[in-house]
């Protein structure tokens, strides 16, 4: 195991969180997985075994090796249960009130003093959530990217706090232990590659607004014009509307950029709950089955 990391624990079981949580346990880590309450702890638990067995069904994985992970994997309504964890990486929804206020609970219930706290958030500033603890050079982001188990690579954010060991530990773990490929960024709202890819779907999104083009040509456009393997709005469909217009909201509160800022078509989507494949409906309608 990485630097001593044989215990993680992953607060929020939704699409990212469950990622995570199921490359840790593919790892070999004993892996808790905390959600808001028991409900929702076991619809967590439910989303990490399909995806194992769609890896099975796909010959990506040997069943056993499935099960095996799914039992390391423990799932829970309580923020108690990571008391003893030495990594535990937040997942839960981009906003930063919300994210503050878990860092903070976190802060007092870990016991490890020397135990990392990490964040998955895609645009967020570590540093606010460091500051939230007594611990803020312990404090990283650990971005991932969906699916977490299919895609390779892993952005490692730190703040001013963060100290030159918890970065090390940590690029070690996404490294060594969880076979990503580690970038190293700045903490700056959208990091490397929301900072480059956002900007372009919004782009996409403004031409679709103005009537220039249909999303379905638009995304013909740069699939077989660009050899994209999925047209930025597919690909927003798929990162969810309201996580992009987060993003891009960070990116503008933190450049004043107008070209960050999300398109009013973006922001109507979003407060009609058309948030893309997670929905169902987004830029192209979707079989949530």
């Amino acid at each position: 195991m990485s630097a001593g990391v044989a215990r993680v624990g992953v607060v929020g079981g939704g699409q990212m969180g469950a990622g995570i949580a199921e490359v840790c346990a593919r790892a070999g880590l004993d892996t808790v997985v905390c959600e808001v309450d028991a409900v929702a702890a076991r619809t967590a638990r439910d989303r990490v075994a399909a995806s194992l067995d769609r890896a099975v069904r796909r010959g990506k994985l040997e069943r056993a090796a499935a099960r095996e992970a799914l039992a390391r994997t423990v799932f829970t309504g309580s923020l108690d249960d990571l008391a003893d964890r030495q990594l535990v990486i937040e997942a839960v929804v981009e906003n930063p009130d919300a994210k503050t206020e878990v860092f903070a609970a976190l802060d007092k219930i870990v016991e490890d003093p020397a135990a990392v706290l990490a964040t998955n958030t895609s645009s967020l500033p570590v540093m606010r959530l460091g500051m939230a603890t007594g611990r803020a050079d312990r404090v990283v982001g650990l971005h991932f990217f969906n699916p977490v188990p299919v895609l390779p690579l892993v952005e490692v954010v730190t703040s001013l706090h963060t100290s030159a060991a918890t970065t090390a530990r940590i690029e070690d773990f996404a490294a060594r232990t969880l076979g990503k490929t580690v970038v190293r960024s700045q903490d700056r709202a959208g990091f490397v590659v929301n900072a480059l890819l956002v900007p372009y779907l919004l782009a996409a999104v403004r031409m679709a607004e103005s009537g220039f083009a249909t999303a379905a040509d638009i995304d013909a456009g740069m699939e077989l014009g660009c050899a994209h393997p999925m047209g930025p709005l597919k690909l927003a469909d798929l990162i969810g509307l309201d996580t992009v217009a987060s993003i891009a909201e960070s990116l503008y509160d933190e450049f004043r950029e107008p070209l960050y800022a999300p398109p009013p078509l973006l922001q109507r989507m979003v407060e009609a709950g058309l948030l893309g494949r997670k929905t169902g409906r987004g830029f192209h309608t979707y079989d949530r089955g």
